[in-house]
C-alpha cells in the first residue's frame, strides 16, 4: 500500500484499528506541525518499500480520541500495530534508523 500523505481527514475508531489485519502504521500529527514535516523524509526511506504495510496518517489534537486511546504526546508519533496489537512505537524521529528497529520488531511480532 502507499504511504498516506494527508493527516487531514476523518480518524477511524479505536475498534476499526483494532481489526485491521496484518501490519499497520498509525502516524499521529498535524499539516502545520514542524517536527512532522521535518520528520516526513525519514519516515518515507524507512517506510516506503513495505508494500504489505498499511500506513494511516492521523490528525491530532485536543478532543481527539483516537490520538488520546493511544496516548500521544507528541508529534509525530509513530504506532506500530499488528493485527490491530501495539508491538512498538517511535516518538519524533529524525532519521530512518530511528524507525527501522520499530518496523523490524514489528515485522517479527506474533
Amino acid at each position: 500500500m502507499p504511504l498516506d500523505t494527508d493527516y487531514d481527514q476523518p480518524e477511524p475508531t479505536r475498534d476499526e484499528v483494532n481489526g485491521w489485519p496484518g501490519l499497520t502504521v498509525l502516524e499521529f500529527g498535524a499539516n502545520w506541525c514542524p517536527h512532522c514535516q521535518g520528520a516526513q523524509p525519514a519516515i518515507l526511506e524507512a517506510l516506503g518499500d513495505q508494500p504489505e504495510l498499511r500506513h494511516r496518517k492521523v490528525g491530532d489534537g485536543k478532543g481527539k480520541p483516537l490520538g488520546r486511546s493511544f496516548q500521544v504526546r507528541l508529534w509525530p508519533t509513530l504506532v506500530f500495530l499488528k493485527g490491530g496489537q501495539e508491538v512498538a512505537r517511535v516518538v519524533r524521529p529524525t532519521s530512518a534508523g530511528e524507525i527501522r528497529p520499530a518496523l523490524e520488531a514489528a515485522l517479527v511480532a506474533v
